[in-house]
């Protein structure tokens, strides 16, 4: 089957370390369904796996996704939960199980004609969707469903800033929180990125490290360092910061630690969510007829190209790959 994978290892040099070509046909263990994919899409886990982070040379060759829509044969086109347990007999959240991982880390990922997945990890495509657009549902929008709804501590009206407008998992959050009720503020160095982010309902757009002329309820970070010291100073005292990534770097220069526990700030991480709350997700996108921002679309033998636009960082929303 056709796949695009991670043949070897290179932090500097990522693309170099992807080949998109024929690999073996996955074979159903216990417990384990395989299903055709019809489409699929991209996150920067894909390129962080490529240089090697979360992933070792004595795991390849993994096929690299995390998201997908595949076809089961009783229940049609299903959106994948992309989350694996990893400790024996684990009843809870899978996101705080220890050994958890996802697909494409210790299990091969959603980036080829077929995957394998735990019996039951998916729910049904939203119909309104198209298979492409259902498929950010799996990592991008179930991360910022979370974030938004379980950790961040916010009711509508309350004001959220969202740093770094246009990946996947910000303008999620941005069309997220409009529809809910939020109110949205975003940031970029982008100029086109601000005006695309008020066209997907932020209500404000502010360029990154801009004084804000009020302070906010919660900030919203995947940035990381580049933006931290933004975020700190944007909260109001009791306000949350809620991380779910550091595209920037995990080191910013000043951890602002003073100001964190005089202003009695919340910091959270939150890691993708889980299979109830993908469940929600897809309840809340059909209820508000919400449609995830898709970028640009690419067939699966064209992979390369579109992982060297996302990081060429030149990308509003989610890329998509069609497999079938």
């Amino acid at each position: 089957m056709l796949a695009a994978y991670a043949a070897r290892l290179d932090p500097d040099h990522p693309l170099e370390a992807l080949e998109v070509g024929e690999r073996p046909e996955p074979r159903p263990t216990e417990g384990w369904r395989c299903l055709p994919v019809v489409a699929a899409g991209l996150n920067h886990h894909d390129l962080w796996s490529l240089r090697g982070v979360g992933l070792g040379a004595e795991q390849l060759p993994m096929i690299l996704g995390c998201d997908a829509v595949a076809h089961h044969p009783e229940a049609g086109d299903v959106v994948i939960y992309p989350v694996v347990g990893g400790t024996p007999g684990w009843t809870g959240d899978l996101t705080l199980d220890p050994r958890r991982s996802l697909l494409s880390e210790r299990h091969q990922g959603t980036l080829a004609e077929q995957v394998t997945v735990p019996e039951g990890h998916w729910i049904p495509r939203p119909a309104h969707l198209t298979r492409v657009e259902a498929a950010a549902l799996s990592t991008s929008w179930l991360t910022a469903y979370r974030m938004l709804f379980s950790n961040a501590g916010v009711a509508p009206g309350d004001t959220v800033l969202v740093q770094g407008a246009g990946g996947g998992v910000a303008t999620a959050l941005v069309q997220l929180g409009s529809a809910a009720g939020l109110r949205v503020w975003v940031t970029s160095r982008d100029g086109a990125k601000r005006e695309r982010a008020l066209g997907l309902g932020a209500d404000r757009a502010f360029e990154t490290g801009e004084r804000l002329p009020e302070r906010v309820d919660a900030v919203l970070e995947s940035v990381g360092a580049a933006t931290w010291t933004h975020s700190v100073n944007a909260l109001r005292p009791g306000g949350s910061i809620v991380i779910c990534g550091a595209t920037s770097g995990d080191a910013p220069e000043r951890a602002e630690l003073t100001k964190i526990f005089f202003k009695q700030l919340r910091v959270l991480g939150s890691t993708m969510g889980t299979l109830d709350e993908l469940r929600r997700l897809g309840a809340f996108v059909t209820t508000k007829a919400l449609r995830p921002q898709v970028d640009s679309v690419f067939p699966l033998v064209d992979t390369a190209a579109a992982l060297a636009k996302m990081e060429a960082g030149d990308v509003v929303g989610q890329i998509g790959i069609e497999v079938a």
